[in-house]
């Protein structure tokens, strides 16, 4: 049961810091020039990997509580 709320605080840490990480990003990558189109590769793999994360936190929890 530790190592569950070890994984599931770790998990937590890094939506937390990787949702902060976005926030600043995209704005950023689409207030570039050719914005959408330079980093698409790059907006679509931050999407997914933080709704992967939050999947994962969401799954955590319930097995946590």
């Amino acid at each position: 049961m530790n190592m569950l709320l070890f994984t599931f605080q770790a998990s937590l840490l890094a939506l937390i810091a990787f949702s902060f990480l976005l926030v600043v990003a995209v704005p950023v990558l689409f207030a570039s020039p050719n914005g959408f189109n330079e980093n698409k590769n790059f907006l679509l793999l931050g999407s997914a990997a933080w709704t992967i994360l939050v999947l994962l936190v969401g799954t955590l929890n319930y097995q946590v509580i």
